[in-house]
């Protein structure tokens, strides 16, 4: 399994602003350039991201982009999940009947057991765990 590149992009971009200082805002083409996204796909994920109530964006002189909330209140599999949707790392762990072994298949309660334990540890992964020196 593979998270997404908009993904990836979305997870930088975050980290980027939990970095910034208290209600400072950043410029879209800072995020881009700083974390060598391209532009034309950050403001779709900049869109998603807003739209998930991650971030907050305003425009004019004093606009940009700033976290909706404060960084440990905002998860790494609520960013994952914001772009990509729920983690699945195979489509019988959320649909039993998607298998054709159903219950008697021997893989699926490790793939369940192995979902489970990426969603715990990016569930429990802030933004405020990183360090704010790099930007």
């Amino acid at each position: 399994m593979q998270i997404t590149r908009q993904a990836d992009y979305a997870l930088r971009a975050m980290l980027y602003l939990a970095r910034l200082d208290a209600q400072q805002r950043a410029a879209t083409s800072d995020i881009a350039k700083k974390q060598h996204i391209p532009p034309s796909f950050l403001a779709k994920i900049i869109s998603q991201l807003s739209i998930a109530g991650l971030i907050q964006t305003s425009r004019g002189a004093r606009g940009g982009v700033s976290m909706a909330r404060s960084p440990e209140k905002i998860s790494l599999l609520e960013v994952v999940e914001a772009i990509d949707g729920p983690i699945a790392l195979n489509e019988c762990t959320g649909n039993v009947v998607a298998c054709q072994f159903g219950e008697e298949c021997p893989l699926r309660p490790i793939w369940c057991e192995t979902q489970l334990e990426l969603v715990n540890k990016l569930k429990s992964t802030n933004f405020s765990q990183f360090d704010k020196v790099s930007r």
